[in-house]
């Protein structure tokens, strides 16, 4: 809080302007006891452990339209980011959502090595400054009302692709590279599994680079001392120890329904790109930060999103190392809310 000019402090026998150095005083005083509140509430943030690059991003929606279920929760009722795209007419795609500009048709089937050459050397849109994106990044543009390839082929060319690199190696075993695949999922595979390598599948290169500058996080997640985690990445604002029963994806929805929570009554199980968007890469077993989610140590989580080709199965997350897959809805899962 600042001093006005042009404000008149009362005092009890009358009111008179200030000196311009009293001002002063008083100005700095606020200020530094501001400062030093704020120093005050961050005491207790525990030591974070994200990735490096912390710039805030604004998690796009799934693409999920159809529901599945009379169950409210399911990732068709909510909307928050609906996708957004433009074709810049040269090659290029920006993600309206993100602020990320990709690389339209993706570069072809490559080593790892050679894709992140292919990207750091290409000059596409009058543009030089690609490079292979990041598992949130590549997982972003995913769209979970499609499959085989899961991406919106109106702006991104459909092409051979089994998988996309990234840019990031798992921590334990650097030979395995997080890729997305064209069904949607995301997992860490051996760089010798594809053709130029001597495999037998299709590892291709989608380059990326930033179109505006995004806000820097200096800590990843801050503990709100009620029960909550606030994620500064994305904004979202977590539940901190999730039920100890398993439950099926149908009694998930209704638990997080029915959740009231530091004073809040509107949460709900996370879409899978937000279920995803907390999976660290720095980590594992679990790859959640538990420095924060005390109790997430293994086992699988349920996301609201519906396998759309196969609708008794929904997307989930290990957090033993972080993959992204599906399983039938009637087996009992962990959840950990959202809003």
């Amino acid at each position: 809080m600042f001093l006005n000019r042009n404000e008149i402090i009362q005092r009890r026998k009358g009111s008179f302007l200030l000196s311009e150095f009293t001002h002063r005083v008083i100005f700095w005083f606020i200020l530094l006891t501001g400062l030093l509140i704020s120093c005050k509430e961050d005491d207790g943030i525990q030591q974070d452990t994200g990735p490096e690059d912390r710039s805030s991003i604004l998690l796009p929606d799934t693409g999920q339209t159809i529901s599945y279920t009379n169950t409210w929760g399911e990732d068709s009722d909510i909307t928050i980011n609906s996708p957004a795209y433009t074709d810049n007419g040269n090659g290029t795609v920006t993600d309206e959502i993100t602020g990320l500009m990709w690389q339209k048709t993706d570069g072809g089937e490559m080593t790892f090595s050679a894709a992140k050459s292919f990207c750091e050397s290409l000059e596409l849109g009058g543009y030089g400054d690609w490079r292979l994106p990041t598992c949130l990044e590549l997982f972003s543009i995913n769209s979970y009302d499609k499959v085989n390839p899961a991406l919106n082929t109106t702006f991104f060319t459909r092409t051979t692709a089994d998988y996309w690199w990234t840019n990031e190696a798992r921590v334990e075993a650097s030979s395995n590279v997080w890729v997305v695949n064209a069904g949607g999922g995301i997992g860490a595979h051996p760089e010798n599994e594809t053709i130029s390598a001597g495999g037998t599948k299709r590892f291709h290169a989608r380059a990326v680079r930033k179109t505006k500058a995004s806000q820097d996080i200096a800590v990843r997640f801050t503990e709100n001392g009620d029960g909550t985690i606030t994620d500064n990445l994305t904004g979202l604002i977590w539940q901190k120890v999730h039920p100890s029963a398993l439950m099926t994806w149908e009694e998930a929805l209704t638990y997080a329904n029915d959740l009231s929570l530091a004073g809040k009554d509107d949460w709900r199980v996370p879409n899978v790109k937000e279920l995803q968007s907390l999976n660290n890469v720095s980590i594992f077993k679990p790859s959640f930060d538990k420095n924060y989610f005390t109790n997430v140590l293994s086992g699988n989580y349920w996301s609201s999103t519906t396998l759309v080709n196969s609708p008794s199965k929904a997307w989930d997350i290990n957090v033993d190392y972080g993959i992204v897959s599906y399983n039938d809805k009637t087996i009992k899962e962990n959840v950990l809310c959202v809003r």
